[in-house]
């Protein structure tokens, strides 16, 4: 099976917004503190604990906007925490009953029949089924039930 890579978000970029730098809709992120229920942060790929404080922000984890850049809210560690650099899947990705996976052309844009909802266990297949064609450039992961971002996934041939 093809090998994947989970990528966070970039370190440079939580620093920024740690920092007080704007989002993807140009404002500071939001501060709060975890209440420990499922805040995954996108740069750890783990979850804020209980009591931490935590940043909100909109993120559009693509490169330019067009109309397949799709924007939404997400959590981060609002203290320091180490990238996500694991070989296997990152914790966020195993908690949720079920995940939505879209495979996106070089481009950033949908390859168009490839969203599917999928469990946990099903979720390295289908990455690596859509990985295996050669129009797709990376998967997207995003939350079923809320559609929020969570990691971005390609193939490391």
């Amino acid at each position: 099976m093809t090998q994947l890579t989970y990528s966070p978000m970039p370190t440079d970029t939580v620093a920024h917004l740690r920092a007080g730098g704007t989002d993807a809709y140009d404002q500071p992120a939001e501060k709060t503190i975890s209440n420990g229920a499922g805040n995954p942060c996108r740069h750890c790929l783990s979850f804020v604990p209980k009591g931490a404080g935590m940043l909100i922000i909109a993120h559009r984890p693509f490169g330019k906007m067009q109309p397949y850049a799709e924007t939404g809210p997400i959590f981060l560690c609002a203290g320091d925490c180490a990238p996500f650099m694991g070989n296997g899947i990152p914790l966020i990705l195993t908690t949720s009953a079920a995940y939505l996976l879209k495979g996106y052309t070089a481009d950033e844009r949908i390859c168009y029949g490839t969203g599917k909802i999928v469990p946990p266990d099903a979720l390295p297949e289908y990455a690596a089924e859509l990985l295996s064609r050669p129009e797709i450039a990376f998967v997207d992961v995003r939350s079923a039930s809320n559609n929020c971002f969570l990691t971005r996934i390609t193939a490391n041939n």
